[in-house]
């Protein structure tokens, strides 16, 4: 979409505030454009295709991965996006990114890494999204990274401690002064959250581990619920489930797009700039729904995020990690050729801290499967 087509308060790629290192502009792509391509050209974002959103990968086949949940935020992001008459491009770009940062096993790994990291500065996987664009992915002669603008760096990086905040320089200022990001960074942020309930409705079902009795307490699945087995009598369960999420996601996104556009009218932000000095989010559900959706996210974590069955891939998840760190930590002799050479090639390897994070790093990088096979591999020394 032209600049010229976009809202005056959208983020307009020929009036960013630019790249780390500057390069020469693109013919046929804009800027955020670029950015886009380079997230999905990158290695981090083809490892998230082996890497858990609730269900362990190898649990099977049919269920959301990381890859196929960015996919689905960026097309929820787009939708709302479009109607909001935002820049589509910089909101995919960060939607695509947002997970890159994330460790195998979703949260569960992102917990146990964090344990394992406690003396060390913690770890979080927004900050590592965040770390991979800026220094890890290796690809480009010029520079470390993938030296996206500074507005896809912000949406990527929806949350931070004003501690860490500190470190980031400009890009973490708003942190620490109370400000919000650009509409297509709160866009994402919403999305994201949006995909995460609704798809995780979709796989507890299929796996077994939610029925639709249960999640019917909930008045935004009872609701669709209904409507959908009026309209159509003799649905199957495959169609029933797939029916109720969809009209579950349409509902949200169409209230969503309708209160934004009263907030944005009743604030009136001018530019971007407007946008971000106001200590209020323009991207929001109506109280009413957003009600609805958080009494849903409270079934689905008794239900399904604390079923016994998700209890233990958890249990399993953290003890991978935790025994991977510990081990590694202890020497060359238990490292890969591939993350020795990362640590003998940084001048403080000596530096325990400096190892610690090197380490986690190469740990948060790994799939699922490869850090099972890791875990077995070093288990079996």
């Amino acid at each position: 979409m032209a600049s010229k087509e976009l809202a005056p308060f959208a983020a307009l790629p020929d009036e960013s505030k630019g790249r780390v290192y500057k390069e020469e502009k693109s013919y046929y792509r804009n800027e955020f454009q670029r950015d886009r391509d380079r997230i999905i050209h990158c290695s981090a974002f083809r490892r998230l295709e082996y890497k858990t959103q609730v269900f362990v990968n190898h649990e099977g086949d049919m269920f959301r991965t990381r890859l196929t949940h960015s996919m689905e935020v960026a097309q929820i992001g787009r939708t709302i996006s479009r109607a909001l008459n935002i820049n589509e491009d910089l909101t995919e770009a960060i939607c695509l990114a947002h997970d890159l940062g994330h460790t195998p096993f979703g949260h569960a790994g992102q917990d146990a890494l964090n344990m394992c990291m406690k003396d060390f500065g913690g770890f979080e996987h927004n900050l590592q999204s965040i770390r991979i664009v800026d220094l890890l992915e290796e690809r480009y002669p010029n520079f470390q990274g993938l030296n996206l603008t500074y507005e896809a760096r912000e949406g990527i990086l929806k949350h931070c401690s004003q501690k860490n905040a500190l470190k980031l320089g400009k890009l973490g200022e708003r942190f620490i002064n109370n400000n919000k990001p650009g509409l297509e960074a709160q866009v994402a942020n919403i999305a994201d959250e949006i995909a995460y309930n609704n798809h995780d409705v979709d796989d507890g079902l299929r796996a077994g581990l939610l029925n639709m009795s249960v999640l019917r307490k909930s008045e935004l699945v009872d609701n669709n619920y209904a409507e959908a087995i009026k309209k159509w009598k003799k649905l199957s369960e495959r169609q029933i489930r797939h029916e109720v999420v969809r009209r579950m996601i349409n509902y949200i996104v169409s209230d969503l797009i309708e209160n934004s556009k009263n907030l944005i009218q009743k604030y009136k932000p001018e530019n971007i700039d407007a946008v971000r000095e106001n200590t209020k989010l323009l991207i929001k559900m109506s109280e009413s729904v957003e009600k609805k959706h958080n009494a849903l996210k409270r079934i689905l974590r008794k239900e399904l995020y604390e079923h016994e069955k998700v209890n233990a891939m958890t249990s399993k998840a953290k003890e991978t990690i935790h025994y991977l760190f510990n081990t590694y930590m202890k020497g060359s002799m238990f490292t890969t050729n591939e993350l020795q050479e990362k640590i003998e090639r940084n001048p403080e390897n000596k530096n325990e801290t400096k190892k610690a994070r090197i380490i986690a790093d190469y740990i948060a990088g790994m799939t699922d499967r490869y850090a099972l096979l890791e875990y077995k591999r070093l288990s079996s020394k």
